[in-house]
């Protein structure tokens, strides 16, 4: 089943560009982090379709083709904001499932623990529930070097670095994080997503309202808790063995923080990108406990 790339919605006063598969059949949200775009669900959408769900990936907030944002907002928390109120302008129930990578982890642990009447299951990868994240980089000297990318945004030469040499930085990211993976189309997706200041500023926004002195609202405080709560629905974790951002042991740590509900896996042979280093595995995983 192909994917139909001319679709638009606005939420929270921001359009979002979507990809989707599928025209019938409950919602299957899939949200993507940095540096990505909704590109990285290619192999994902039709899967999901085939298997009976209407598969949506956004542009996040941000991210070219979608708008940037005027309120400034770049928090996970209006991230799940912006996913509860897909949910609505989609006309989701509460079949509906919530799919997310990197900075999409968190922002689906957010929107499900605010909104659980809306989401039947959660599926995350590659940042793990139950705060580990920041345990790590609190206590872990590994993951700390690994997350030196989250401090040296917060400082103006990351605005001069990151662009420089067609995103050279955005091409370092990728071989470091998933070591032996080859990232052509995906680099030129992201390219082309952040290649406009705006948007290089908004996907640096995050970071910078997460470690820095970004716009943090806080009318957001409660879903922006949310982000790093475990969700009730029944959870599937996926995280690769050799990913070069979020150390294995942080995803091996987060088992002491989940209940049965939560079933945390670790996928051989791949990096932080693992759903596109091995698709076939990572879907059939991802098919097999959505039915």
């Amino acid at each position: 089943m192909g994917i139909d790339d001319d679709a638009r919605v606005t939420v929270n006063g921001v359009e979002l560009a979507l990809l989707r598969a599928g025209d019938t059949g409950p919602l299957a949200l899939c949200l993507h982090g940095f540096p990505d775009t909704a590109h990285t669900w290619r192999h994902l959408l039709p899967r999901l379709a085939d298997a009976g769900y209407r598969a949506v990936a956004p542009f996040q907030r941000g991210y070219a083709p979608s708008g940037t944002a005027a309120d400034g907002r770049y928090q996970t928390g209006v991230l799940s904001l912006d996913a509860n109120a897909l949910h609505e302008a989609l006309d989701g129930d509460g079949d509906a499932v919530l799919i997310g990578h990197d900075w999409g982890a968190p922002t689906v642990y957010g929107a499900a623990t605010a909104a659980p009447e809306r989401w039947r299951s959660v599926i995350a990868m590659a940042v793990p529930p139950g705060g580990a994240m920041g345990a790590a980089l609190l206590g872990n000297l590994d993951q700390l070097k690994r997350s030196w990318y989250m401090f040296f945004f917060q400082h103006g030469l990351a605005d001069l670095v990151v662009p420089a040499n067609d995103l050279a930085f955005i091409d370092m990211i990728w071989a470091d994080w998933s070591p032996g993976y080859d990232a052509t189309t995906d680099l030129a997706h992201v390219k082309d997503s952040l290649r406009d200041p705006a948007n290089l500023t908004a996907a640096l926004g995050y970071y910078r309202a997460t470690l820095g002195d970004g716009y943090r609202d806080p009318a957001l405080d409660e879903i922006q808790a949310a982000t790093q709560a475990v969700p009730t629905q029944p959870t599937l974790y996926l995280h690769g063995a050799h990913d070069g951002c979020v150390g294995v042991e942080v995803a091996e740590s987060a088992r002491a923080m989940v209940d049965d509900h939560v079933r945390i896996e670790i996928v051989p042979d791949v990096g932080h990108f693992l759903h596109l280093e091995r698709p076939d595995h990572v879907n059939d995983r991802i098919v097999e406990f959505l039915s």
